[in-house]
C-alpha cells in the first residue's frame, strides 16, 4: 500500500540519511552520524584492501538490503532497475510482452499470457520455458532476465523456449501493456452485478466506478465486489473506491506514526455513486493492504457485508523516497487504522523470536471495537469477515501444491494431452485426480510443508555432526510416515485441490476472462454472497439496518 505523493525528494544519499532520519531522531543525531562515518570508512577499506576484485555496487546493494531486512519486508531499497519495476506495478502500464513470467533456476517460465498481447500473439503458452532472449542465454544471465523483455514499442525480440521438452523459436513484437485493475465485470443474474478488483493501480477507482455505473445501467440492483487475492496498492485509490459507496467527508482510514507529519486522516472527497445499493465483498487470506482498507472501512461503516476468510493482515503504510542516481527507498512510515479505530496488522516486526521471525498477534490479545451501528469487530489479525466461509480457507497441503507448482505443472501436462477442448469447461474427474497424484509421485514433487522442511533440516544438521548414519533408520521411518500422511491429506482435500486444478485449466483454454465467466456461474463463495444479498432480512440483520 503506497500513498500517492506528488512532491519529489532528490538529495545526496548521505545527506538523505541525515535529513530523513536525523530530523526524526534529533536526540540520536550524533550516534547516527558516527555510524555513517564508521560504515563509510569500512566500505572504503574493504574495497581498497580485499584480496580479490570487488564490485562496490553489488556490495552496497547487499549491505543495504540486509540492513533493511532486519526491519519489515515492506521497507525496501530499489536500485535503478528496481525503480522501473516499481513504477510499472503502481501505474499498471509498461511496454513489454503482456505475460506473467517467473524465474525458476536457469529458465523463465511463462505463468500466464494475457489475451491479445505480444506473448499471446507470438504463440507462447503457460508452462513454456524461455531459455534464450536474443543472444542472451537465461542460464548465463544472473540479473533480472525479465528486463530483457522490455523496451521500446515495436521492438522485435527473438525467443527460444522449451515446450514439453521440445525446442521452439518465435519472435515477439513489444507493445504497450495496460494491466487492468478491474480485469472483469458482469452480471451474475438479472439483478446482481459482479466486479473483480485485482489490484490498486492509479486507475483502480475509475475502473470500479465505470464498472459500477455500467452494471447499474444494465439493471443491477446489488453488487458483489471480489477482492480475493488482491495484494493492495495505492492508498488514495482505496479511499476513492470506498467513496463510490459512502458519502463525501467520511473518514476511511487514519495513519498514525511516532513522526507527527505522518499522522493523517483520510476522508472521502467526492459525491458517491450509490450509498444504498446492497454490497457484498469477498476476501481471503491473500487480500492485503488496500484491500483491507476497503473491506475494513466499509465493514466499520456498516456499508457492506464481508464474506470469505480472514484477510492477510497488513496494516503498515509505506512511502517512496527518491534517492540519488535514480535509486529509491520504500519505507514503512506509519500504521493505518480503520474508522472504528482498529489496526489490523497481523505480524509484530518490532518483536521477533530468536530466529528473527515476526510473530502473529495472539487472538487472546485482540481488542474489540464497535462499528458505526454497534457491531463488534476486532483488531490484530486482518479483517475477519461477517460470514466466514470454509471454502475460502486453504489447507496447508493445498498451499504447498501452489507453492511447489504441483498444480501448475500438472495443468501444463494435461493441456497438451487434451488440446481440443476449445470452449468446453474442463472437468477434473476422479480418474484425472488419480493421474494427478501419480504425476506428483513420478516427478518427485516435494510438498515442503513445515514438518517436511523441519525433518530435512534435521538430517542436514545430523550430516554436519556426522551422526546421520546413526539416525538413518529412524529418519527414513519418519519420512515414510510423513509421505503417507501427505497422501492421506491429498485425498482428504480432494475437492479443494480439484477446484484449483480446474481453475488453472480454464485459464489455459479460455484465459482469465473464461475463469471469471466460470466463477459467476459456479463459484460457491460468489453464490453465497448472492444468497446474502437476495435475503434482505439476513443482509439487514447483519448490518443492523
Amino acid at each position: 500500500m503506497y500513498p500517492y505523493f506528488k512532491k519529489k525528494f532528490v538529495i545526496p544519499v548521505v545527506a538523505a540519511g541525515f535529513l530523513f532520519i536525523g530530523t526524526s531522531f534529533k536526540d540520536d543525531f550524533f550516534e547516527i552520524a558516527k555510524q555513517i562515518e564508521i560504515f563509510t570508512t569500512l566500505f572504503k577499506a574493504v574495497n581498497t584492501n580485499y584480496v580479490d576484485d570487488t564490485n562496490p555496487g553489488d556490495l552496497m546493494d547487499k549491505a543495504i538490503k540486509s540492513m533493511l531486512g532486519s526491519l519489515d519486508p515492506y521497507t525496501v531499497y530499489f536500485n535503478e532497475q528496481d525503480v522501473v519495476n516499481f513504477k510499472i506495478n503502481n501505474t499498471g502500464e509498461y511496454t513489454g510482452i503482456g505475460a506473467l513470467i517467473a524465474r525458476k533456476k536457469d529458465r523463465l517460465i511463462v505463468r500466464e499470457p494475457y489475451k491479445n498481447y505480444p506473448a499471446d500473439k507470438a504463440g507462447l503458452k503457460a508452462g513454456d520455458e524461455i531459455i534464450q532472449i536474443g543472444d542472451v542465454l537465461i542460464a548465463d544471465f544472473q540479473d533480472d532476465a525479465s528486463q530483457l523483455l522490455k523496451g521500446a514499442k515495436n521492438t522485435k525480440i527473438t525467443i527460444k523456449y522449451l515446450r514439453q521438452g521440445k525446442p521452439f523459436t518465435t519472435e515477439l513484437v513489444l507493445d504497450e501493456v495496460d494491466i487492468k485493475s478491474v480485469p472483469f465485470y458482469g452480471k451474475i443474474d438479472d439483478k446482481t452485478g459482479y466486479i473483480v478488483l485485482a489490484h490498486f493501480s492509479r486507475k483502480a477507482a475509475a475502473e470500479v466506478k465505470e464498472a459500477l455505473e455500467k452494471l447499474k445501467a444494465d439493471g443491477a440492483k446489488q453488487i458483489v465486489l471480489d477482492l480475493r487475492g488482491n495484494p493492495g496498492g495505492l492508498l488514495n485509490e482505496a479511499i476513492d473506491i470506498c467513496n463510490l459507496f459512502v458519502p463525501k467527508n467520511e473518514v476511511i482510514v487514519t495513519t498514525k506514526s511516532r513522526i507527527e507529519k505522518h499522522n493523517n486522516i483520510y476522508k472521502t472527497q467526492r459525491d458517491p455513486v450509490d450509498t444504498e445499493i446492497p454490497l457484498a465483498i469477498l476476501v481471503n487470506g491473500r487480500s492485503a493492504s488496500a484491500s483491507e482498507i476497503v473491506s475494513g472501512a466499509l465493514q466499520d461503516l456498516d456499508r457492506a457485508v464481508i464474506l470469505g476468510s480472514r484477510s492477510f493482515g497488513k496494516g503498515l503504510v509505506q512511502r517512496s523516497v527518491d534517492l540519488t542516481y535514480g535509486t529509491q527507498l520504500k519505507v514503512t512510515i506509519s500504521r493505518y487504522y480503520t474508522p472504528s479505530g482498529r489496526c489490523i496488522q497481523a505480524l509484530d516486526y518490532a518483536h521477533k523470536d530468536k530466529n528473527g521471525v515476526a510473530q502473529k498477534t495472539d487472538s487472546k490479545n485482540f481488542t474489540a471495537f464497535k462499528t458505526r451501528k454497534g457491531r463488534t469487530v476486532y483488531d490484530g489479525g486482518g479483517v475477519l469477515p461477517d460470514i466466514e466461509l470454509d471454502e475460502a480457507k486453504m489447507s496447508p497441503i493445498t498451499t504447498a501444491l501452489l507453492k511447489n507448482d504441483g498444480i501448475f505443472d500438472y495443468a501444463t501436462t494435461y493441456y497438451y494431452k487434451n488440446p481440443n477442448l476449445g470452449d468446453k469447461i474442463p472437468v477434473v474427474t476422479d480418474a484425472d485426480y488419480t493421474s494427478f497424484k501419480q504425476y506428483l509421485k513420478t516427478n518427485k514433487i516435494t510438498f515442503d510443508t513445515e514438518t517436511e522442511v523441519a525433518l530435512k533440516n534435521t538430517l542436514a544438521a545430523a550430516k554436519n555432526e556426522k551422526i546421520d548414519e546413526t539416525i538413518a533408520p529412524e529418519y527414513q521411518q519418519l519420512l515414510n510416515a510423513l509421505e503417507k500422511s501427505e497422501t492421506t491429506l491429498l485425498d482428504k482435500n480432494q475437492k479443494e485441490i480439484k477446484n484449483l486444478i480446474q481453475e488453472e485449466l480454464i485459464k489455459r483454454y479460455q484465459y482469465q476472462e473464461g475463469l471469471y465467466q466460470f466463477y459467476i456461474k459456479n463459484n460457491s463463495e460468489i453464490k453465497k454472497a448472492v444468497n446474502v444479498l437476495n435475503n434482505q432480512t439476513e443482509y439487514k440483520t447483519i448490518l443492523k439496518m
